[in-house]
């Protein structure tokens, strides 16, 4: 163990130093830091479509792998410290606080079963989505999407065409429709912790919205029945609901609406108090929320009625796939989102100058597509912070002469988290629960097929009516 000796110190910061240490100065660093990640999202892209039994009995090694890859070579170059307060950073203030949530809300909408005589005709399909996507914005793209998308695969599940109908929800529910508040979708709540007023994006992104949505249910519906015609008569329903359509497990309303408050009460509540662990600081009404968020999964887990959980066909799979996947995601996006906050002194400092003209005012369609784009692959909260800072990061300035730029970053990151599976957490939550269902979803680059055909066209309009 003599080998271990010239680290340790290394290893024994002080706290200050650790701090210090977890901010990732990215103009240091060059674009080769980036392999990991991109590493990590070819993984997800191509082993389940080349090789299907390695990936689904090994995708968490090959997840921790990658992760090893830049956090080992990180740590040779810059210290055990700095690594492990880089990872420390990383899992206390961004992960936990992102994991804990989606557990909640998976948890409580796994606890409701909408029982009642559901079919599958488009009409019945969009009715679903639209009324999803106005629970959306109340609690969030997360919770809705788990709470509706169980009712709609059991909808269809006699249809020999679900895929698409599945797609769609991503599009709609899990992404557009969380676009009108700050509880909607995470990169609005940062902006309203930034000082964006609750009000001001329902009243700059509506119009956007309702025409995104709009245009996607039409489009949706149209293609929906076309299938729905092509299929003819359609075999027997292997889950034939009868009587009324009802909740049973609505006592998960509860803790539903207690994670809104929880997320409210970290956004409002601030009393100044922070602690230090491992040289990250968190706020004490961060640390309440995740603690309540854990009593409020082992609450909904113990007042729901024996057999709804079994009638919903709830299962961890899904959960434990993207706990596994993301904490990979987060960490080897670290010296990536760095390289990006550093700016023009970094290695992607062609993004800070593409979105700005010559006469150094900020491009609304440079804003729209770049924060979209990244938000595609990158997570999209701290991509909007990444961009709202580019922006200048006054929330006065972008909420008044700015508020286009504020509009295009917010509708960027939000709308664009549907461009693929890893844009959003409930996109590959959703895709989860699909195929655990027996639903033949469309591989990686499948659906990077579907959000380019649909999606990308659609996006040039928004360009050319609201962000030029």
């Amino acid at each position: 163990m003599r080998w271990l000796r010239p680290l340790l110190p290394a290893a024994t910061l002080a706290l200050p130093a650790l701090a210090q240490a977890a901010e990732i100065d990215g103009s240091r660093l060059s674009a080769w830091w980036g392999l990991p990640f991109a590493g990590l999202l070819l993984s997800i892209a191509i082993l389940p479509l080349a090789a299907p039994a390695l990936w689904h009995r090994h995708f968490g090694k090959i997840t921790a792998g990658w992760t090893l890859a830049f956090l080992l070579p990180y740590a040779a170059g810059h210290g055990i410290g700095a690594a492990g307060a880089a990872l420390a950073h990383t899992v206390l203030s961004e992960y936990i606080p992102f994991i804990a949530l989606l557990v909640a809300l998976f948890t409580a909408a796994g606890g409701i079963y909408v029982r009642g005589n559901l079919h599958g005709s488009p009409g019945t399909n969009v009715a679903i989505m639209a009324v999803a996507s106005v629970l959306a914005s109340v609690m969030g793209t997360t919770g809705a999407s788990m709470l509706a998308i169980r009712p709609l695969l059991r909808a269809n599940d006699n249809r020999r065409h679900q895929a698409h109908v599945v797609v769609f929800f991503i599009f709609t529910v899990s992404n557009v429709a969380g676009s009108l508040t700050p509880l909607g979708d995470p990169p609005l709540f940062l902006g309203f912790l930034k000082g964006v007023d609750f009000f001001w994006t329902p009243r700059h992104l509506f119009p956007e919205t309702l025409f995104t949505l709009a245009v996607l249910l039409t489009l949706f519906y149209a293609l929906d029945r076309y299938w729905y015609r092509r299929e003819g008569v359609l075999p027997r329903d292997p889950t034939p609901d009868s009587g009324r359509i009802g909740l049973d497990g609505a006592i998960n309303l509860l803790p539903l609406a207690a994670v809104v408050g929880l997320v409210l009460m970290s956004g409002l509540w601030k009393p100044g108090i922070t602690f230090e662990l491992w040289g990250t600081s968190l706020a004490l009404p961060q640390v309440l929320r995740d603690a309540a968020l854990v009593l409020v999964t082992l609450a909904s887990l113990a007042l729901t009625p024996a057999g709804v959980r079994a009638r919903n066909q709830f299962s961890w799979a899904p959960m434990q796939e993207v706990a596994k996947l993301f904490v990979g995601i987060f960490v080897t996006m670290v010296p990536v989102l760095a390289m990006l906050k550093a700016g023009e002194q970094g290695a992607f400092g062609a993004v800070a100058q593409a979105v700005t003209a010559a006469d150094g005012q900020p491009l609304p369609w440079a804003y729209f597509w770049l924060s979209g784009l990244l938000s595609s692959f990158l997570d999209n909260a701290p991509t909007y912070l990444v961009f709202f800072n580019l922006a200048g990061g006054d929330p006065v300035a972008l909420m008044g002469p700015h508020a286009a730029t504020l509009a295009a970053i917010s509708a960027g990151s939000v709308f664009m988290g549907a461009n693929s599976y890893i844009g959003n957490a409930p996109n590959f939550m959703v895709k989860a629960i699909a195929e655990s269902r027996g639903v033949r979803m469309p591989s990686f680059f499948g659906y990077l097929l579907w959000s380019g055909a649909i999606l990308l066209p659609l996006f040039g309009v928004l360009t050319l009516v609201w962000f030029r």
